[in-house]
């Protein structure tokens, strides 16, 4: 996924502006497409530029007043071919994966203490899609758009539920090894 397929499919879901856009980037795409403001603003030029998104008109211009973007005809048909292009999954990279094996070679170092960091880190980030869910996803919530943002939701839900397994694992294996490496 790239940013500006990012920015052009919230555009379409509500025209908004950039600070906008942040936020909403801050409180649901964010979760799996991060990017920082200045990342945001710099596409909203570049779109605006490709002539895949516009500034709306605005009733009286005011100096300073904040821009709100509306996606155009070709940003639509570009969002539409993006969607129906293959894309093969992308190699995973973490760095506390890294670590650990660094620590194969190193010593474990403080380890058990960063797994269980990382341990309530996950839990309160399942907390936090779990309460989306709660709150934006009652029963009867059946249009395809809903339905749409409710598997991606459970794709970080599922997500959540492999790293807190595996840190529960990797943190058993971390503690039996330094129980007795004396550590």
């Amino acid at each position: 996924m790239s940013l500006p397929h990012a920015i052009l499919t919230a555009l379409l879901e509500k025209p908004s502006s950039g600070l906008e856009l942040t936020r909403r980037f801050d409180k649901s795409i964010g979760y799996f497409w991060s990017a920082t403001h200045q990342q945001i603003y710099r596409e909203l030029g570049r779109l605006e530029e490709a002539g895949l998104i516009r500034e709306l008109p605005s009733e009286v211009p005011v100096r300073g007043q904040k821009k709100e973007y509306e996606v155009l005809p070709d940003g639509s048909a570009e969002l539409a071919r993006w969607v129906d292009e293959s894309q093969d999954p992308k190699p995973m990279r973490d760095a506390l994966l890294l670590r650990l094996r660094a620590a194969g070679v190193v010593g474990l170092q403080g380890l058990g203490p960063e797994l269980r960091r990382h341990l309530e880190l996950h839990r309160e980030q399942l907390a936090k899609y779990e309460a989306i869910e709660a709150k934006d996803f009652p029963p009867g919530r059946d249009a395809v758009e809903d339905r749409l943002r409710r598997i991606v939701l459970h794709g970080g839900i599922a997500l959540e539920g492999f790293w807190l397994a595996w840190l529960r694992e990797a943190l058993a294996e971390v503690e039996a090894m330094e129980g007795t490496s004396g550590a």
